[in-house]
């Protein structure tokens, strides 16, 4: 992911899984509602952020990729 200097908050990080709901597959959703629910780093939320963002329109490849990412971030 590009280094972004906009600190997200935990709340922009929440609307944007909302928003990617539908393209994510399910079990990965719930497990980011629950890890965005506890206090994360700013770190952590700006990293999430990113993996989220546009991900309805990543390629195939890419989604499993950042799939991947998300895991290893929220593991």
């Amino acid at each position: 992911m590009g280094h972004c200097t906009i600190d997200h908050s935990q709340q922009d990080v929440i609307q944007k899984l909302e928003s990617q709901r539908t393209f994510l597959p399910s079990s990965l959703y719930e497990e980011a509602k629950r890890f965005t629910e506890a206090p994360q780093t700013q770190e952590t939320l700006n990293e999430l952020f990113h993996l989220l963002k546009k991900y309805d329109l990543a390629s195939l490849e890419e989604q499993k990729d950042r799939n991947e990412k998300l895991k290893k971030l929220m593991g």
